[in-house]
């Protein structure tokens, strides 16, 4: 699959909002902290991802009900679905200048009850993007940071109507941002998540 950048402009990959907040105090104090332990930006992708993924629970795995959007938010609450993780990593990502995007895949709903937008990022190296899903591992899932190939959570099951999304977002799909910021709590989110872009 080709991904597409939804903006041509590069620099629209390292900007922070009020979303992907990497000018926070704890974004940036954690992105130093990633930083000190590795030599490179590659290496520190990679710290930066594993932290997101292994360090910050998937609050369906975890049963948590809260629900987190800002990327500082979750650093700070530790805690997330896919969508506020992804946030979260995006800001780590940009706050030591890696281009990072958000992107989407179309998946069969948990409850079987239809589809839901699954959320991930892609990350800007060797002049291409590699798109890497910080979800958090659990049995069934093994996602891995890799630029030689895709390790995602989910692979897309095309004759059940999944889907992967090629567009490249520089900010948080609206309709998804939205169903985070209305949720008073994960089960009502689980349930009002968009199926489509």
């Amino acid at each position: 699959m080709q991904l597409i950048q939804q903006n041509p402009d590069l620099s629209a990959y390292l900007a922070a909002d009020e979303v992907i907040d990497h000018c926070h105090p704890l974004v940036r104090e954690t992105a130093a902290r990633l930083a000190a332990q590795v030599d490179d930006s590659y290496a520190y992708a990679r710290a930066a991802y594993e932290f997101v993924r292994d360090a910050i629970p998937h609050s369906a795995d975890s049963g948590g009900l809260r629900v987190t959007w800002r990327a500082s938010d979750v650093l700070e609450q530790r805690t997330g679905i896919c969508h506020a993780k992804s946030h979260a990593l995006a800001a780590l990502l940009r706050a030591e200048d890696i281009p990072t995007a958000l992107c989407y895949q179309r998946l069969a709903h948990d409850a079987g009850t239809g589809y839901v937008l699954h959320g991930l990022v892609a990350v800007r190296f060797r002049g291409a993007w590699h798109r890497q899903d910080p979800r958090g591992n659990k049995p069934g899932v093994d996602a891995q940071f890799s630029l030689d190939g895709e390790r995602l959570a989910f692979t897309v099951d095309v004759e059940s109507s999944e889907m992967d999304y090629p567009v490249l977002c520089d900010a948080p799909h609206p309709a998804v941002l939205r169903a985070l910021r209305d949720a008073p709590d994960r089960p009502y989110l689980w349930e009002h998540l968009p199926d489509t872009l």
